[in-house]
């Protein structure tokens, strides 16, 4: 609805991943300096690391769309917790095998053939495995075990590792010894900076045709990377949600307390907000030799019940305004 009311072009945040808006932040481009290095190295693993929403999938699709499709043939991996025979499996669907009713040497045997053919026609065999923190250790060392298969002398598989930061730490199992000698390049990404997350809201908008309407105010952006914690993801659910309010009341600026507002009501509806319950504060004091209690109003409670005042008058315009908007989409023409 946002896009249609600022005429943009499509929608500026996505959750889904796409190459077409990756932003390279400084963290970001040094992530994806590591990616190419490794790949350079044609063998063993790379390691990218960040927390949920901060661009790992996004900056390898950024990699896969400037690889030369003739001379990489990529599988992909999101994974669940699975066994290590079932993560076989899954690595030998993603590069189009059918693993069905076969044991763990004939899909070995399967694998090491693909490699082959695709060494023969100049290609080679890129796994991208998502999520790598779920893996259990047996899984993780079968894919250890893959990186062994070697084609005339060269290995035939290259495998990228992503994950969340606890995947650092299950490398330091000394069980996986044998595979924290065959990472060459490892990186750890993380939030975008307050001048960052300027850079990316607007380089995302600008993708999609805005030229400056509605304009953002310079609090407004710093509000959006204090709402967001700097992470990627987090500013596109954040800034959704920020233009949806927008367009809803006609606004052709977006102030801070706009965005402070629509995070507040963001951490309500899932749990997330800060505080937590209140109770009056009591204080006594001697009257006529008696003790009373006196309650007192918490300012801080004031003001929440204010802020709530303010957000559920905001709430119902939004709803009036966003069924003025629906109504009049679905009015035919007489």
């Amino acid at each position: 609805m946002f896009s249609q009311y600022y005429r943009f072009t499509g929608h500026p945040f996505q959750l889904t991943p796409d190459s077409r808006f990756y932003f390279g932040s400084q963290g970001h481009s040094r992530a994806f300096s590591h990616l190419v290095y490794g790949l350079s190295q044609e063998e063993g693993f790379i390691v990218i690391t960040g927390e949920v929403g901060a661009g790992k999938t996004t900056m390898v699709e950024q990699l896969w769309a400037q690889l030369d499709r003739n001379s990489y043939v990529i599988g992909r991996i999101v994974t669940t917790q699975v066994a290590g025979d079932d993560l076989l499996r899954l690595a030998v669907a993603s590069f189009g095998m059918q693993p069905e009713g076969a044991d763990k040497a004939t899909l070995l045997r399967r694998m090491e053939q693909f490699f082959r053919e695709q060494r023969q026609s100049g290609r080679r065999c890129l796994l991208v495995v998502d999520e790598v923190q779920n893996l259990s250790i047996p899984a993780l060392e079968e894919l250890r075990m893959l990186s062994n298969i070697t084609i005339e002398g060269r290995p035939g598989l290259q495998t990228i590792l992503l994950g969340q930061p606890q995947f650092r730490r299950m490398l330091a199992n000394p069980d996986l010894e044998q595979l924290r000698q065959r990472i060459l390049a490892s990186y750890h990404l993380g939030p975008l900076s307050v001048a960052e997350t300027h850079a990316y809201i607007e380089h995302r908008l600008k993708m999609v045709g805005w030229t400056g309407t509605p304009a953002w105010e310079d609090g407004a952006l710093d509000a959006m990377h204090r709402g967001s914690d700097g992470i990627p993801r987090r500013i596109n659910t954040l800034g959704s949600r920020v233009l949806l309010l927008a367009a809803l009341e006609e606004a052709q600026v977006v102030t801070a307390r706009m965005v402070d507002d629509t995070a507040a009501e963001m951490a309500g509806d899932l749990g997330g907000g800060a505080g937590g319950g209140f109770s009056p504060a009591v204080s006594s004091g001697d009257v006529g030799g008696a003790v009373v209690a006196h309650a007192t109003v918490d300012p801080a409670l004031l003001r929440r019940v204010e802020a709530l005042e303010q957000a559920t008058s905001r709430q119902e315009r939004v709803f009036r305004r966003l069924l003025d908007l629906m109504g009049s989409m679905m009015e035919t023409p007489k």
